[in-house]
């Protein structure tokens, strides 16, 4: 026991020591004005979702594109709040030289307009864009072709107005947009095909007059009434007639004259379906 207790009053001695040091050490970093930090354990902040970077072919034509810009940055902002936006790459093709191409691809030559778009495309690509949207119901008919062309997805506007449509519950659906649109299979045959729907189009003299009034005066910015008029009066012959349950406006244009209250059916805005299955996927 003798032994034991030398190390017991040394061990004493130390901690008396060491705490006559701390309180001094103490009591002169008050004197220098100097404080004393503890260390304390910091909350992790909530990670916000990674947003991905929404690669935007625009200029066909510049009137909707406006609106694919406005809608994908509103719907950012409501989806994250505050000061969000939207991560925008766009490329804008010119539109008078790309009409032409058009014209030509009308007569069954395809390869200056599919040049064009795969070109869009790429430079999107180079640019950073994790993936693309066609600001166009009628250049989506290059989606499956820019795919093949590029190493990043395609959002179709198809699926995205299909699956909205089948959501709803209806089952047959009038179909608006080029002739171009309204007569080929890039959008009727995959909404029939792949979401079960009716799709009903205009007949060709009602066609003809509804691609005029989109190349000679929706794309050029101008929305007339009596425009808007003839429109309602074909798609209310659909629903009278053939047994339209709902509308797709599908040309990126049109929903700038037609709105859901000038009609007695749904409408479906491929617009801003679109544009919401863009910033759903860009927020996944």
């Amino acid at each position: 026991m003798r032994k034991v207790y030398p190390f017991i009053l040394a061990l004493i001695l130390t901690l008396i020591f060491i705490g006559c040091r701390d309180a001094f050490s103490i009591r002169a970093e008050k004197n220098t004005g100097i404080e004393r930090t503890v260390p304390r354990v910091e909350a992790v902040p909530v990670k916000e979702p990674e947003m991905k970077t929404i690669g935007l072919i625009g200029g066909v034509s510049w009137v909707s594109s406006i609106e694919y810009y406005r809608l994908m940055n509103e719907m950012a902002m409501d989806r994250l709040g505050g000061l969000h936006s939207a991560k925008v790459l766009m490329f804008s093709i010119e539109f008078g030289e790309f009409s032409k191409q058009e014209r030509l691809a009308e007569l069954g030559d395809w390869s200056a307009m599919r040049e064009t778009m795969i070109d869009a495309a790429r430079r999107l690509e180079r640019g950073g864009a994790d993936f693309i949207v066609i600001a166009s119901n009628t250049m989506n008919s290059t989606a499956d072709v820019i795919e093949e062309n590029v190493n990043i997805p395609v959002l179709h506007i198809a699926d995205a107005t299909g699956r909205k449509a089948k959501e709803s519950g209806i089952k047959t659906v009038a179909l608006l947009g080029t002739s171009y649109t309204m007569e080929q299979d890039f959008i009727k045959g995959r909404l029939e095909k792949k979401y079960g729907l009716r799709v009903v189009v205009p007949n060709e003299a009602e066609r003809q007059y509804i691609n005029a009034v989109i190349f000679d005066e929706l794309c050029a910015g101008n929305f007339l009434e009596t425009s808007k008029q003839g429109y309602v009066r074909i798609i209310e012959r659909l629903v009278s007639e053939e047994g339209a349950e709902g509308v797709i406006l599908g040309c990126t244009e049109i929903p700038l004259l037609v709105k859901q209250e000038d009609v007695s059916v749904p409408v479906f805005d491929t617009t801003a379906i679109h544009v919401e299955a863009a910033v759903d996927y860009a927020l996944e």
